[in-house]
Parts: structure tokens; C-alpha cells; sequence
């Protein structure tokens, strides 16, 4: 028979039990999940009944209760790290934590160029002293500058005074 444009998946059709198999018990699921249903059953009607005796302490509580699926399977991971909830009142002030390489470094680079700045305003680095000796140079060539302004404005202001007598 042809099948037209679309095959089908290769997985095959899906296959639902009907009523009739459902009452016969002839269906296609698996008979070990009622048994674990009722295991889960019987170990949460236990807990509910060690709950109201108040024997479990706090911490085996929360160890007993498990969210999901956890509490059906069982996983022995060695990897698995359970989170730590610390308390506020519980943490340690006075313990640091070490840096990693690149925070240490810039830190190292910060502190480094504060120094060098620091140096640069005392004027004790290579670069202070050419731009202090700069810096000199330039206001000897303005004070020679202005000298010679106020000379040729003197020697202008003769001139004009000989020239009207």
C-alpha cells in the first residue's frame, strides 16, 4: 500500500491500551510501579506517624524530606556537593579570602601606579624632573618674553613724547 509524500518515523506508530485491556490487566505497563507505589505509600504514611510523635530531631527532618523524585531514587553520587546554608551569625568576619591571579595582579597594578603618582607629585621620578625642567625653561622664555614687551612699549612711549615736543 503506498504510504503518500511523508514517511512515517521509523520508531513506529504509537500504541495506547484500551479499556477493555485495562480491566483485563493486559496492558503494556510495567507491574513493578504499583509495587513501588505502595512502598512509597507505606514509607510516607510512616513518616507522617514519626512526624506527629516528634521523635525526628531538625536536621533529619530536612534529610527525610526530598523534593520530586529524590525521594524514590536513591543516588550515590560522590560528586554530588549538597549546598551549605550558612547563617548570617555563623559566618567568619576575620577569615579572608585569598585573590584569585588576575585580581591580585590588578591590584598589584593599581597600587603600583598610585606610588608612581605619588612619586610624580613629589617630583622625585625621571618624568617629573624633565617636565619640572620644562617647565622652567618655558617660564624663563614667557618672563624674557614679557621683558621685552614692556621695553619696546617704554622705548614706543619715548618716541611718541619726542615726537610731540
Amino acid at each position: 500500500m503506498g504510504r503518500g509524500k511523508f514517511k512515517g518515523k521509523p520508531t513506529g506508530k504509537r500504541q495506547f491500551s484500551t479499556p477493555e485491556e485495562m480491566l483485563a490487566g493486559s496492558s503494556s505497563r510495567p507491574r513493578t510501579f504499583k509495587r513501588e507505589e505502595a512502598a512509597y505509600e507505606e514509607e510516607k504514611a510512616e513518616e507522617e506517624s514519626s512526624e506527629e510523635s516528634g521523635e525526628e530531631s531538625g536536621d533529619e527532618e530536612s534529610d527525610q524530606r526530598r523534593k520530586g523524585t529524590e525521594g524514590l531514587i536513591s543516588i550515590e553520587n560522590p560528586n554530588l556537593v549538597k549546598p551549605k546554608n550558612l547563617k548570617a551569625k555563623d559566618l567568619d568576619m576575620g577569615k579572608t579570602t585569598e585573590l584569585s591571579r588576575r585580581e591580585r595582579e590588578e591590584l598589584e597594578k593599581q597600587r603600583a601606579h598610585e606610588r608612581y603618582m605619588r612619586l610624580q607629585e613629589q617630583g622625585k621620578t625621571e618624568q617629573a624632573r624633565k617636565d619640572l625642567e620644562r617647565l622652567t625653561l618655558i617660564r624663563q622664555q614667557r618672563a624674557e618674553a614679557a621683558k621685552k614687551r614692556e621695553e619696546e612699549k617704554a622705548a614706543k612711549d619715548q618716541k611718541k613724547a619726542e615726537a610731540k615736543k
